[in-house]
């Protein structure tokens, strides 16, 4: 029994603890054995409980506690994501370091920064970065231009602009790194973007623009024709024809009106003839006032005058340089197919009928609006009703009020099922095992109760006072009755046990009365029994 006791102790101590105990949630996951290790020396110094799962990966920390934690270990730089950050140069002692190790501790930083920028990219679970930086020699022209190389392990896939964004990213934050020269494989060994020459990107990036502007058309005609017809009841398909040469022109412009006078020269020449003295030097031409009198006298016989004038002008010169990029629409196709409406007929049944050919205009009125439809550049919208193969979509009710309520997550599910568990095993162990042994400490042992009822018979039957065929014991006050109930009959046996004793020793008295002799003669064969022993 101290035993049982003590086994039925521990147990429902056991489940005591399991239903009280605080629950576990996932600190971090996926983590490295670098990070596992601080953060477990951290929550040993907090002196927090903490269980270690998938090889160390995954750490688990009482739920009411995450939060805080979290914060705690964010401000203490854990977990670093499995790669060294400029968190490196921290305690590293500048004195008795050479500039061959300053180098690399710089390189290895910029790698685990740029591992973890790319880590907080969507469906990017890891990354690894490797960097090569070419030192260029002195008194060298040539200079060697710097790769990378970049492992991804991704969930699921990544698409090609998430590809280039993650190339442009790492050659902005390395200097003299193109885009061109950046490798990146995933983990299954796949090659999504190569470090030669971007030809081949630059085709992808033309098909990816086209397949973006076709995809934010169809997402805003959707928008509008479920709103008008209902979620789930429209399907669009938007077609398009892109340009993507590059043009370049030039051309100048020429304004007759617009004149400015630039510079004006004028010049004006005269000449004259005479025939007096024929230009001859003679004494009375060389006497005071002898050339007066001549001038008046005589007059020039020939005279010529010449005027000359230049002017000019600039004409207004206008000079236009256009380059035309590459991606302009040429046409744009949208085909819009829509359900009709459903209704119960007179039988109650669910019955289709077709959209008025009003709804289906204006429907396409509102789709030519969303997509800046133009009739000159050949654009085609054309909205359809036919009935889909599908039935329509069901209208699940959200609960509200006390059902919202109830909503439970797996977690509270889990909790649950553990507690249902541990009460079920509780239950059994009550009624196969504490059940039995408290019915037995009660209950007492049959084949004592038959040698008791066996004794008794006896000895009534010695005294003849009951008969073999009645169970029920009599004496001269009234009778007593054995009962089915397994304590009354203890209680009974008792009772007969203490009447029969009696009886035999009323009836040992009454028979020394009758015979004193032969029973003083008893009594003295009993003491010389006794004395000879």
């Amino acid at each position: 029994m101290a035993a049982v006791a003590i086994t039925l102790i521990g147990f429902f101590g056991f489940i005591m603890m399991r239903v009280t105990a605080v629950p576990m949630t996932a600190l971090f996951t996926d983590l490295s054995m670098e990070d596992s290790t601080g953060i477990i020396k951290e929550l040993e110094r907090q002196q927090i409980p903490f269980e270690l799962k998938n090889d160390g990966a995954t750490l688990m920390v009482p739920k009411d506690r995450v939060t805080r934690l979290r914060m705690k270990l964010a401000e203490g730089g854990l977990p670093k994501g499995g790669g060294i950050g400029y968190e490196i140069f921290d305690k590293s002692d500048a004195l008795g370091t050479t500039s061959f190790v300053q180098n690399i501790n710089h390189l290895r930083a910029l790698e685990g920064e740029l591992s973890r920028t790319i880590r907080a990219i969507d469906r990017i679970q890891a990354a690894r970065v490797h960097l090569v930086i070419p030192e260029r020699p002195l008194f060298a022209r040539d200079k060697a231009d710097p790769s990378a190389s970049i492992v991804l392990k991704v969930r699921g896939a990544l698409e090609m602009q998430q590809v280039r964004a993650i190339r442009h990213l790492v050659a902005s934050a390395v200097n003299s790194l193109k885009p061109q020269r950046i490798s990146i494989v995933d983990e299954g060994g796949r090659l999504l973007a190569d470090g030669t020459s971007d030809d081949s990107g630059a085709a992808s990036g033309s098909d990816e623009r086209q397949l973006a502007f076709e995809r934010r058309l169809r997402e805003q005609i959707e928008s509008i024709v479920n709103s008008v017809v209902g979620s789930g009841r429209a399907r669009v398909n938007v077609s398009s024809s892109f340009d993507f040469n590059r043009v370049t022109q030039t051309s100048d412009r020429y304004d007759p009106e617009g004149r400015v006078l630039r510079s004006s020269q004028t010049r004006e020449e005269s000449a004259g003839t005479s025939d007096s003295n024929n230009g001859q030097v003679t004494v009375g031409n060389e006497l005071p006032g002898a050339n007066q009198a001549g001038a008046t006298a005589a007059a020039p016989r020939d005279q010529s005058k010449k005027s000359e004038e230049i002017v000019n002008y600039e004409i207004s010169r206008t000079t236009k340089t256009e380059v035309i990029e590459g991606g302009r629409v040429n046409k744009i196709a949208v085909a819009v197919l829509v359900d009709g409406t459903y209704a119960k007929n007179e039988k109650g049944e669910m019955a289709y009928q077709d959209r008025p050919k009003e709804q289906l205009d204006r429907i396409a009125t509102l789709v030519r609006s969303g997509i800046g439809f133009d009739a000159k550049r050949g654009d085609v919208v054309e909205v359809v009703n036919l009935r889909f193969a599908e039935t329509p979509p069901q209208v699940i009710n959200e609960p509200t009020g006390i059902m919202a309520m109830l909503q439970f997550t797996k977690e509270d599910f889990m909790r649950g099922i553990e507690l249902a568990v541990m009460s079920l095993l509780g239950l059994v162990v009550l009624l196969l095992v504490v059940r039995p042994l408290v019915r037995r400490a009660v209950t007492p042992d049959e084949s004592a109760i038959q040698h008791t009822l066996a004794q008794t018979a006896a000895l009534q039957a010695a005294s003849g006072e009951t008969s073999s065929q009645q169970l029920a014991i009599t004496d001269q006050d009234s009778p007593i009755v054995i009962p089915n109930n397994k304590t009354s009959k203890m209680i009974d046996i008792a009772q007969v046990r203490g009447q029969v004793h009696a009886q035999s020793v009323q009836k040992v008295g009454e028979l020394a009365d009758s015979n004193p002799n032969e029973a003083v003669s008893i009594v003295r064969a009993w003491l010389t029994d006794a004395d000879a022993a």
